[in-house]
């Protein structure tokens, strides 16, 4: 390739979404994970959403994504933007009104859903978007990017609840879950709903949001 560039590696991913935290976290590791998840993206021809801050590992994989020549797209809530955002940020930022429709337009606007290590805001995004996998609203593929075991104690919480009988065996697998960005990618490129949604006849309404099922899972 010209300029030295690798040639893309095909996807059935337009836009992914990521979930991360607003701090860089205390390990190296969660940094570079951040940036190989970037340019694994940007290898691949997706475009980022994300949650609008230019701190932290958000910055980082903003930056990366956006250093590639991919369309990054941040969603974030008006009040927060003072305090997540400095500098200049890269790509587009659309403002919404809470952290309700925040979710909603972050989920409409992408194919598939990865987590990197972040914290409780994090582990809220991405717990939200795996129930309403459970209940059919829509059918994307959800990613751990488990950067040194750092979600190690999540997964075996949802094993112990899988044993305990509050989660299927088949609802499990809606988690996907890989220690690089590589790996993951082809988990989620590969991925097949295997549970029965719990209300998937039903016709789901966002009515707090504004949008509607067929928004949410197109």
């Amino acid at each position: 390739m010209e300029g030295g560039q690798q040639e893309a590696t095909a996807s059935k991913f337009t836009r992914i979404c990521v979930f991360c935290g607003s701090s860089q976290g205390k390990k190296r590791s969660y940094q570079d994970a951040a940036i190989e998840l970037g340019k694994e993206l940007v290898s691949r021809n997706i475009d980022l959403v994300y949650g609008g801050g230019s701190v932290g590992l958000m910055g980082l994989v903003s930056q990366a994504v956006h250093d590639g020549g991919r369309h990054v797209t941040g969603v974030i809530p008006k009040t927060l933007m003072p305090r997540e955002i400095t500098g200049e940020t890269v790509g587009e930022v659309k403002a919404v009104a809470d952290m309700h429709q925040r979710k909603a337009e972050m989920a409409r606007r992408s194919d598939a859903f990865i987590a990197l290590p972040g914290g409780y805001g994090t582990l809220e995004e991405l717990l939200e978007v795996i129930t309403w996998a459970q209940l059919g609203i829509h059918d994307k593929p959800v990613g751990l990017l488990n950067v040194d075991g750092y979600y190690n104690s999540l997964l075996s919480f949802i094993d112990k609840a899988v044993e305990e009988g509050f989660i299927s065996p088949n609802a499990r697998h809606i988690i996907l879950s890989a220690p690089t960005a590589k790996e993951l990618m082809k988990k989620l490129e590969e991925y097949f709903p295997r549970h029965e949604r719990v209300a998937s006849k039903l016709n789901w309404e966002m009515e707090q949001l504004g949008y509607s099922k067929y928004e949410i899972s197109r």
